[in-house]
């Protein structure tokens, strides 16, 4: 920044605000360079709209370079495909729109003025109509009366009384999302790119998707107050005691109010404290007379297998209320639980789960892809931006976000089908920064006329204060901003989610109709089920029927067809044409509906059964299934007594057995094997042999009788949870 306040008149100027100082002085922050007056005032270009003109001209002075001069250097360093007629005026309006916001934002304060909310909200609107065929604003105003913040010559940075081609925004003109997702992802604290679309959707959930720049000025409003809580907490007057490390700092606080504090349980035990979140752990400050103990420190950046997810918890371990957090990893013998009392909801809890959710899985980010330097601190840094943005949204407008909704990158990457590839995008994205000359080999090759790149959202916490340039390693000379966007440019993040989020449309309109199909109760799901087996139940039932002999011929027809096959050794090709044969179903199936919907499933459902009935179902079916296991546990104890040799007699017959088959199938062809098991099997009930197998399948059952079980000692641990 330059030296503007020893070159203004401070009797000629209001001075209401450190912002407004900011950008009255911005127009002198080179003190070589040339000032602006009234007789220089930006000209109109006339393949601009009036909108597009008054952003370009306001640009051209923040930068204090004429709009002429802008127009030469986007011919001369931009390429030739973002130069064509039919884009040529939204792309000059990108190009002096993202030098001016780099301008701009190395300002601390920039969020607090007006003018830089109304300026970004302008660029929004002259780009969806930048060329001069577009359809002019309704309302042009000289100037901006309330909010005009006038330079030294008597001429407001934004709004110029000279050229007459200042616009104030009116209230009946809205933004588009394609207009949100250019402009605001060029300032890193206002959006990520990664999640802009889910931001953009966020503010306009109630105005039809069309953002208001009411609800635009609120959200960067609430912007600043986290973003100066955040910074308030690193000097020492920090509510908190931590011995944070280097480069750790408060992202957020929660239970310091006495009548909601966050509840700690480790086993049966419970007591109040602080939760505090730092962009490397979670910290748990105990509270109460009486306790000096230190913050318990809960790491999310080293490899130790940490788990977080919601749960239920309660009083004395009872598992009732739907408002905890789990943590669980190695360093801890018990998983700690920790739980946000509030009346109704648990949006409370919902936003410490995503919020810590966020830092460990861009620790896991760097673990995956070996970051280190610049990268490493620009992949935290956007987990970093995104909570705040996420903070800011929540407070302003008291918003419950889905999952695939969310405003943190790294849960959304996780959460959307292929967010693996967004990862690996960004990862290659990262691969391209560098903090120093000296490592500008070890990055690839580079384009000659970008240079060294800077990490954008590490860059703008360091303008912001709340981390420093010194520990970030930044040196901003000669260097160029890796920027989100580019002019004209679409960027492979943006591809990526969007892909991603084009198979997460998909899966939720499949999880719809599964939602639809549910029924509740346990007769009208088996009666769903038994309606979805009709086919199979019916072939097995008809195998029986050919198995039990009841008919003679069809069983002998069937025996002799499926031996003969057997024999030829064609087994092998029955499996692939049952796959065929589905193919070819399904195919035709295909052609003969065209796309038509599917005929719903007619199933008669069950008797209706009152709330007792049905827990007696429960229960008789539960019985049921306790019986089956069990049974299940007893032929594997069987099984172990006759390895052990429980009953000496009855190992040495199944062990003579074993070696009988494991010569014959040494010896005999497969196939003859097959053919052997298959007519043991299916001529059980044949009249010639029903009075044999009867008899020696009672032999086998009488002497699986008398296997004894091998015993079983249940050993009860020892309750060692604290009373």
């Amino acid at each position: 920044m330059g030296t503007g306040s020893n070159n203004s008149s401070p009797s000629n100027r209001r001075d209401n605000s450190s912002g407004s100082n900011f950008f009255k002085s911005i127009l002198f922050f080179n003190s070589n360079s040339k000032r602006l007056s009234d007789d220089d005032s930006p000209r109109p270009i006339p393949l601009l709209s009036p909108i597009a003109n008054s952003v370009v001209s306001r640009c051209s002075k923040i930068l204090s370079i004429p709009t002429e001069e802008l127009q030469h250097c986007f011919e001369t360093e931009q390429p030739d495909a973002v130069k064509q007629p039919s884009t040529y005026a939204r792309n000059f309006l990108e190009f002096c729109s993202y030098k001016a916001l780099h301008l701009v934002t190395e300002h601390t304060d920039y969020l607090s003025d007006k003018e830089f909310r109304r300026l970004t909200y302008d660029m929004m609107l002259a780009w969806e109509a930048p060329g001069f065929d577009n359809e002019p604003l309704d309302t042009e105003t000289a100037s901006c009366s309330n909010h005009e913040v006038e330079g030294e010559d008597g001429w407001s940075l934004f709004y110029s009384s000279s050229t007459k081609m200042a616009v104030e925004v009116d209230k009946k003109k809205t933004v588009g999302p394609e207009a949100f997702s250019r402009i605001a992802p060029a300032c890193a604290v206002v959006a990520d790119i990664i999640t802009v679309d889910n931001l953009f959707d966020a503010l306009t959930s109630s105005s039809c998707n069309r953002l208001h720049f009411l609800i635009y000025d609120k959200y960067l409003r609430m912007l600043e107050k986290v973003i100066k809580a955040v910074k308030s907490s690193l000097g020492p007057q920090s509510p908190s005691r931590l011995e944070l490390s280097e480069g750790e700092f408060i992202l957020d606080i929660d239970g310091t109010v006495p009548i909601q504090p966050v509840l700690k349980h480790i086993g049966m035990s419970a007591w109040p404290g602080r939760l505090m979140l730092t962009n490397y752990a979670l910290h748990f400050e105990p509270l109460g007379v009486g306790l000096n103990e230190k913050a318990v420190r809960y790491d999310l950046a080293m490899d130790m297998r940490q788990i977080i997810r919601a749960e239920l918890t309660g009083p004395l371990g009872a598992r009732v209320f739907d408002k905890a957090v789990m943590y669980k990893s190695i360093c801890v013998t018990e998983p700690v639980y920790l739980e946000f009392p509030e009346f109704k909801g648990n949006s409370r809890r919902d936003y410490w789960l995503d919020i810590s959710l966020e830092i460990l899985q861009a620790h896991r980010f760097i673990r995956k892809y070996n970051l280190k330097g610049s990268q490493q601190s620009e992949a935290l840094a956007r987990a970093v931006l995104g909570i705040l943005r996420y903070r800011a949204v929540k407070e302003a407008f008291h918003l419950s976000l889905s999952h695939y909704k969310t405003l943190l990158c790294y849960n959304l990457a996780e959460s959307l089908p292929g967010g693996d590839a967004i990862l690996e995008t960004l990862s290659s994205h990262l691969a391209l920064l560098n903090a120093s000359p000296s490592e500008h080999d070890s990055v690839g090759p580079l384009n000659s006329k970008q240079g060294l790149k800077l990490p954008v959202s590490l860059l703008a916490l360091c303008r912001l204060g709340i981390m420093s340039e010194n520990g970030a390693h930044i040196n901003e000379e000669a260097v160029d901003v890796a920027l989100d966007v580019r002019v004209g440019e679409v960027n492979p993040l943006e591809m990526a989610v969007k892909q991603a989020k084009q198979k997460a449309g998909r899966v939720e309109a499949a999880q719809a109709t599964v939602d639809q199909v549910k029924v509740e109760g346990i007769d009208s799901n088996i009666a769903v089920m038994k309606e979805l087996l009709f086919p199979v139940i019916e072939s097995f039932n008809c195998l029986q029927v050919l198995a039990s002999w009841k008919d003679p011929w069809r069983s002998t027809a069937f025996v002799v067809m499926i031996s003969y096959t057997i024999f030829r050794g064609w087994i092998k090709y029955v499996l692939a044409s049952i796959f065929v044969i589905l193919a070819v179903l399904m195919l035709w199936h295909g052609h003969a509906k065209k796309g038509r919907q599917l005929n719903a499933l007619k199933i008669s459902a069950p008797p209706q059964k009152n709330a007792v009935e049905q827990l007696l179902t429960l229960q008789d079916t539960i019985t049921h299934v306790e019986s089956l296991i069990q049974d299940g546990n007893i032929i594997l104890l069987k099984v172990r007594a006759l390895l052990f040799a429980a009953l000496p007699q009855a190992t040495d017959g199944v062990a003579l057995l074993l070696v009988l088959v494991a010569v014959l199938t040494a010896v005999i062809p497969l196939k003859y094997l097959i053919l052997l098991v298959f007519l043991e099997a299916f001529t059980r009930e044949m009249p010639l042999r029903k009075a044999s197998s009867d008899r020696w399948l009672r032999r086998i059952r009488e002497w699986w009788v008398r296997i004894p079980a091998a015993p079983v000692l249940l050993i009860r641990a020892e309750d060692k949870k604290r009373k």
